[in-house]
């Protein structure tokens, strides 16, 4: 199974906890980045990356703000190693954010 790219730096504890999710969602953004486009819009093909890579950011973001299930040293491994988006968990992190699209 291929794994999650990584640099050099070892990983901090915790890391084999959320390794399979992140080996799965790599795998299947691996396959939606090689399914065929044909008689779709540029755009459309676009969509399941998007979703996975939303996927991929979110469940990192739930671990640490929601379960609190890894520790900041992982979040912060995660967030310099691309593996989540800090962009987009900046926006989650905001209060009107959750105000606007819980309801």
């Amino acid at each position: 199974m291929p794994k999650v790219r990584r640099s050099r730096k070892r990983p901090p504890e915790g890391w084999e906890l959320i390794e399979p999710t992140l080996d799965e969602l790599d795998q299947k953004m691996r396959e939606a980045e090689t399914e065929t486009h044909e008689g779709k819009r540029k755009v459309e093909a676009m969509w399941p990356i998007f979703r996975i890579h939303h996927q991929r950011s979110r469940y990192i973001f739930d671990l640490f703000y929601k379960r609190r299930a890894i520790s900041r040293e992982l979040y912060d491994y995660c967030l310099n190693e691309g593996i989540a988006d800090k962009n987009l968990i900046a926006k989650w992190k905001k209060v009107r954010h959750r105000f606007l699209y819980t309801q």
